[in-house]
């Protein structure tokens, strides 16, 4: 308990105090393009809400490691090499937000290496997905070191891509992690719990301040280090507990992953460009424009109010995937099939909003 409050008021702290004295860095931390396809702010706000999150979580692990310094604390020294992994991704995301000159390229390039280091210093892997063949393949150390270090990868872009909005990735990322660390007490895991919850509660201390008012931004740096932690624990625990379905892992995270594919898709397939290049017609962005009509918009409180609603639209739809992968987490056939209703609900929900038809219930007005 003293390690989540401990990184829930380090990061507190320190978000407000970014926030406080912006007016000392806001040259080289503040995001002030207000006309990209992604920019739905009014004014330039500090980006570097990660630097609150990661000394949040480097305070409390140190706190834990000198109050167990006198004896051998296994928990401890993964939770210590979990945070050594996670550094290279942090840091060529917050260059990112300082400079605004690291390609895609670089920043997944410093992500692999880092979840590199996972499957080697903690030695998570994905050995199986409960596919016959794949599995076969998975039983290769090398391949599933490479599978993993993409899935990592890949699940750490994916919430720097859907954090578009006013607590829309830092609440998606408590909701999952509340989820890891529910798995972890319930599996009688003591470290995916404290992974779990002490990152929660850090990220915490950083939505206060960005929910809804948006005074500081979680930049790249957040978004990278919060989706990365979130796929090592999700790797962790099934590496931990094969009783667990592979799928649950995959269920859990199913609205980032997803996004991340179908834009990936969309861009590629549809749109001709490269699946790097920004664009405005995500889920959440169609959300904004499309139903809560920004077009209609007089004041800037409007402005600001339309956007505070858009995030909880995908905060419960990620709910309605937690739900069932928490009910059948040791069912595969069960989780794959709810995996494929996500798939298609949000399909037909993109498909209805983008073709004008958005289904009443989804309005709020």
């Amino acid at each position: 308990m003293i390690s989540l409050l401990t990184a829930f008021f380090a990061s507190f702290i320190a978000t407000l105090l970014v926030i406080r004295f912006k007016n000392l860095h806001q040259h080289i931390s503040g995001d002030s393009d207000l006309s990209g396809p992604q920019k739905f702010h009014l004014v330039s706000v500090p980006r570097i809400g990660g630097i609150s999150i990661a000394l949040g979580i480097f305070i409390a692990i140190t706190l834990r490691a000198y109050s167990a310094s006198t004896e051998v604390n296994p928990v401890i020294s993964l939770e210590i090499v979990l945070f050594i992994c996670a550094i290279p991704v942090f840091t060529i995301g917050l260059a990112e937000d300082l400079t605004k000159k690291i390609s895609v390229r670089m920043r997944l390039l410093f992500t692999a290496f880092g979840a590199l280091l996972v499957t080697q210093l903690l030695n998570a892997l994905i050995t199986h997905l409960d596919i016959p063949v794949v599995d076969y393949l998975l039983s290769f150390s090398v391949v599933s070191t490479l599978f993993t270090i993409f899935a990592i990868t890949g699940l750490a872009n994916a919430y720097n891509i859907i954090d578009g909005f006013n607590g829309l990735s830092s609440m998606v990322a408590m909701i999952t992690l509340i989820a890891l660390g529910y798995m972890g007490h319930t599996l009688a895991d003591i470290t995916i719990m404290t992974l779990s919850f002490m990152m929660a509660s850090a990220i915490l201390g950083f939505f206060i301040w960005n929910y809804p008012r948006g005074l500081i931004f979680l930049g790249d740096g957040g978004a990278y280090l919060i989706g990365f932690w979130i796929a090592a624990i999700s790797v962790l625990l099934i590496a931990r507990h094969p009783n667990i379905s592979p799928w649950f892992a995959l269920l859990i995270n199913a609205y980032p992953i997803f996004e991340t594919l179908f834009t990936i898709y969309r861009r590629k397939m549809h749109q001709g460009k490269s699946p790097g290049q920004p664009d405005g017609i995500h889920f959440h962005t169609l959300i904004f424009r499309r139903i809560l009509n920004p077009s209609h918009i007089a004041t800037r409180r409007d402005w600001f109010d339309a956007n505070a609603k858009t995030s909880p639209y995908l905060w419960t739809l990620t709910g309605l995937a937690i739900v069932p992968a928490i009910l059948w987490w040791q069912s595969t056939p069960i989780l794959v099939a709810c995996c494929v209703l996500f798939a298609v609900t949000y399909i037909w929900l993109y498909r209805q909003i983008v073709c004008f038809r958005t289904p009443k219930w989804m309005r709020l007005y």
